[in-house]
């Protein structure tokens, strides 16, 4: 277990998550989501490359809330179970006291998909000054063979940082995050922007409720023996990433988040892909005004719209729609 999570990615880790005390859009990175109230508010940028899913970078910072009580949160697995409605399942499948390395199976059901399998495996680090890094990497483990009722998904590199903010009763978490679920690419960006907003509104209501639970999960109990120090000698680096000098754009990209190519500009639209673009984002706006919605019927939805306008396309469009934007037909 030792080489799945190492303290190479963390310093990987620590050199994405700096983009976001920088400047994100003069790095590439375009803004999907800016939103707030009294009690969270929530930024997320997106970088596109031009095959595979996007990446994710997002800060969100909660009021009146510790470094600690966010981290078990982030952590409580069986917690998440009673509130995001998406994940049916967990089960941790194996721990190493040596690494500080856990590797547990969750299964996520969306609405007419077939269920998401992810086998994971993650690391904690705390620092002097109470703040904390999770790494969390795709797997395989063999308690858990591969199933035709799940999809496994191939790709899922996250991480994060949750760090107090000097002088307020608040704190933190930078997240970057890179997933492949086999789902539609440009269904999934579609209702991640249009939904992500009131998942976040959801989360920090189930935060805010945390407290009151008195119940020891597994997850949280295994966290607290495996938590390693976070290495000193990465303390320069995040030092520099919060004083940030002039342009660091030829910082290097870590591997396991590295963009797979350059970016392209789109050639124009045809009218008929516009109206689709068009009625496309009516629908899902509709999906979304329902207040009860969550993201899986938003994904279900987004999908069979985009469906609807595909039966038509044929070899004459100027620009047929690429691999990265085609699920496999298994993965539904």
């Amino acid at each position: 277990m030792d080489g799945l999570v190492t303290e190479g990615d963390l310093r990987e880790l620590v050199g994405n998550l700096g983009v976001a005390a920088r400047e994100p859009e003069r790095e590439g990175w375009q803004q999907v989501v800016a939103k707030g109230n009294d009690d969270v508010s929530y930024r997320v940028w997106c970088d596109k490359p031009m095959e595979g899913p996007p990446r994710y970078l997002s800060v969100t910072t909660y009021e009146r809330c510790s470094t600690e009580l966010l981290r078990d949160f982030y952590m409580d697995n069986e917690y998440r179970m009673e509130w995001d409605n998406t994940v049916i399942k967990h089960e941790q499948l194996q721990f190493d006291e040596n690494s500080g390395i856990e590797i547990g199976r969750t299964i996520k059901k969306f609405p007419l998909l077939t269920p998401r399998e992810y086998i994971l495996a993650w690391r904690v680090w705390e620092g002097n000054d109470k703040s904390f890094y999770c790494l969390v990497k795709e797997c395989e483990h063999p308690v858990a063979p591969r199933q035709r009722k799940f999809v496994r998904v191939q790709l899922l590199r996250s991480g994060w940082c949750i760090r107090k903010i000097p002088g307020r009763d608040a704190c933190r978490i930078t997240v970057l995050h890179h997933e492949d679920n086999g789902m539609n690419i440009e269904m999934a960006k579609l209702a991640f922007a249009k939904g992500i907003w009131n998942y976040i509104c959801k989360m920090n209501s189930a935060l805010r409720r945390y407290p009151q639970r008195n119940i020891s999960s597994i997850s949280i109990l295994t966290m607290q023996r495996l938590t390693k120090k976070f290495p000193q000698a990465l303390e320069t680096d995040v030092d520099a990433n919060h004083h940030p000098q002039g342009n660091t754009r030829a910082n290097v990209v870590p591997s396991h988040f590295a963009r797979t190519s350059s970016r392209q500009q789109p050639g124009k639209k045809s009218s008929r892909a516009t109206i689709a673009s068009g009625l496309l984002l009516i629908g899902s706006i509709v999906c979304l005004s329902r207040g009860r919605s969550n993201l899986g019927a938003q994904l279900a939805m987004a999908f069979f719209l985009k469906k609807a306008f595909k039966q038509d396309k044929g070899s004459s469009s100027q620009r047929s729609i690429s691999r990265a934007d085609v699920t496999e037909p298994r993965h539904l």
